[in-house]
């Protein structure tokens, strides 16, 4: 987020590493988790919302295929911006809270809650949903990319129950999928943070989503739409590797003790929703 949003005319980081031991010499290692709140909040109910709008997406379109696992992952893409959207409102606004042009004297937020409900009193249910419409677009085709990519991996590997090594093949294929699906809308997610973080300072630069690509490409050209790419695939691959790998398994685990006889799989364990 501060690499996507910092000035380009007084640049406070050169790079992903540059900035993360900026972060720790003048905030220390707590810095690094400032608007860790928002998501802990979040994440829960996102994570539970897509696996279950996609499974139950997959299983009404009533066939396995390729363009069913991409439209079921872009149906819970699309319906789980909800959340997301307003979360991640909140979480870049604490990440930013003191830093650069956003520096004050006094803390705005105190926390992450306390940031959505002063944007609430002073700009309403819109000023909540900042972003909406380019969260959308980002996460839409995303999770579409996420699930197919998540389906063909562990078809290609050969991830059977019994598959002595079927931990390794799920994190690597987890891993992936969370690559190729930033990869496929991060432009869109530079353009997000942007849009979020707009006004935080007392000027307001950007009257939408054309004229923040405009301005955005104008000023700093084609690479400003890579900004933080580094950064975010870092963290994309460990985190969606334990995201897939967790639900995976325990729906492995639930399936071995007849919890759910709803759900008769077949002898691949391709998705979770085949479960």
């Amino acid at each position: 987020v501060r690499l996507q949003v910092q000035n380009v005319e007084k640049p406070l980081y050169r790079g992903t590493f540059h900035c993360f031991q900026s972060i720790i010499k003048h905030e220390s290692a707590f810095g690094l988790y400032k608007g860790i709140g928002s998501p802990m909040m979040g994440l829960t109910f996102i994570n539970a919302l897509v696996f279950g709008v996609q499974g139950n997406t997959l299983r009404a379109l009533g066939k396995d295929t390729p363009l069913n696992q991409f439209l079921a992952g872009s149906a819970a893409g699309a319906i789980q911006c909800v959340i997301c959207c307003p979360m991640e409102l909140a979480k870049t606004r604490m990440q930013l809270q003191g830093t650069g042009e956003y520096k004050l004297k006094t803390k705005n937020y105190r926390n992450s809650l306390d940031c959505l409900i002063k944007i609430y009193q002073k700009e309403g249910l819109r000023g909540i949903n900042r972003g909406m419409v380019s969260t959308f677009i980002r996460e839409t085709p995303s999770f579409g990319f996420y699930f197919l990519t998540y389906d063909c991996m562990t078809r290609y590997l050969g991830c059977e129950a019994e598959d002595s090594y079927v931990i390794p093949k799920l994190l690597f294929s987890g891993g992936m999928s969370g690559i190729v699906s930033w990869l496929s809308t991060y432009p869109m997610d530079v353009i997000k943070s942007r849009l979020q973080a707009d006004g935080v300072g007392g000027v307001t630069q950007y009257n939408g989503i054309l004229d923040c690509v405009r301005k955005s490409y104008h000023e700093e050209g084609w690479r400003v739409f890579t900004r933080g790419l580094t950064s975010t695939l870092l963290r994309a691959f460990p985190v969606n590797a334990a995201t897939f790998a967790t639900v995976t398994v325990f729906l492995m685990y639930m399936k071995s003790e007849d919890n759910l006889p709803e759900c008769e799989p077949g002898p691949v364990i391709h998705q979770p929703s085949s479960l």
